[in-house]
């Protein structure tokens, strides 16, 4: 195992520098002047390229790599051309607002997800199965900006009973984390985005949950619980369901890794300060250290959870060995 793991890890590496190589290529090769968000375009050419000699852009492509790579292997994301702050800091605090609201809406979806996939599995060939099936895949095909908008629009608009943008009320003020995230008005704030995001969500577990089910449920153990005249509840959950749990468990790992970089256009939609959103406006103003930090923090997440998985199966099923 621990030589498995050490060789995911180097693998790990060079996917992490692949991809750093392709983030810096392509925002190098994206049209839009850097420059552009910084200062204003009345401002003599003097001026501007001192502005590019301070970043290090009047140097040739290569030599902009090979800078690139020796302040990524120190972590060192650079200092974003906006902000005019480390991109690290900026990556601070816009991560933990992903982090909870995609780790809301998979405990939201999940929560659902494996008790509706089982009860479907149970009830298969019926009508209830074909109606939360469809239920399921309306919501994971529609796209999310369009769910979102409707969302706001019945739960905030007509009914009032939450608000529709931001992540905190107007003239509020928070220094630490618990005055920030562990408060009344941002879980007001939370629901909405979160509710939207776990319905995207909720097909994976529900349909994963179900056909794990299936197969579960025509093992001769399960015949011999009803033969030993076991109350159905009893056969479903303790026996069935539980059994039929671990590709739920496995693909959960490998689902948060991906679902930590699709909040983007839910980000928009509800105004929520994260890191999604932060990617959208960081590629819109060419602040090219931003975008590339955001991008290679959320493929790093991808990766790790995907190594996180692996180990986990081999856990869970004693029968896996690597």
């Amino acid at each position: 195992m621990l030589g498995y793991i050490i060789r995911r890890l180097l693998i790990m590496v060079l996917m992490i520098l692949l991809v750093s190589t392709m983030i810096f290529l392509l925002f190098r090769t994206m049209p839009g002047d850097p420059t552009a968000s910084m200062v204003d375009p009345s401002i003599p050419r003097e001026a501007r390229q001192a502005l590019l000699e301070r970043y290090g852009l009047h140097e040739s492509l290569w030599t902009q790599y090979a800078i690139f790579m020796k302040d990524l292997v120190r972590l060192d994301f650079g200092t974003s051309y906006f902000y005019n702050r480390p991109v690290l800091r900026v990556i601070q605090d816009r991560l933990p607002a992903t982090l909870i609201l995609m780790f809301t809406a998979m405990l939201f979806a999940y929560i659902i997800g494996i008790f509706g996939g089982a009860w479907m599995a149970w009830k298969r060939g019926t009508k209830l199965e074909s109606l939360g099936i469809t239920f399921s895949l309306i919501f994971r095909s529609a796209p999310t900006f369009w769910v979102g908008l409707l969302v706001i629009m019945f739960f905030a608009v007509r009914l009032g009973w939450f608000p529709a943008q931001g992540m905190r009320s107007t003239g509020y003020v928070g220094n630490t984390f618990r005055e920030i995230f562990l408060t009344t008005d941002f879980l007001r704030h939370l629901v909405l985005p979160a509710f939207t995001a776990g319905l995207y969500f909720l097909a994976t577990p529900t349909l994963i949950m179900r056909n794990s089910m299936l197969e579960v449920l025509s093992e001769d153990y399960i015949e011999m619980a009803h033969a030993k005249g076991l109350r159905e509840r009893r056969v479903l959950y303790r026996h069935a369901a539980r059994n039929a749990l671990l590709p739920v468990v496995t693909a959960g790992a490998l689902f948060i890794g991906a679902a930590i970089g699709g909040q983007v256009l839910i980000e928009v939609v509800y105004s929520w300060p994260g890191l999604g959103r932060e990617i959208v406006q960081a590629v819109t103003r060419s602040d090219y250290p931003l975008a590339q930090g955001c991008f290679i923090i959320l493929s790093t997440l991808v990766m790790v959870m995907n190594l996180i998985a692996d180990v986990l199966y081999a856990f869970l099923d004693p029968r896996i060995t690597y």
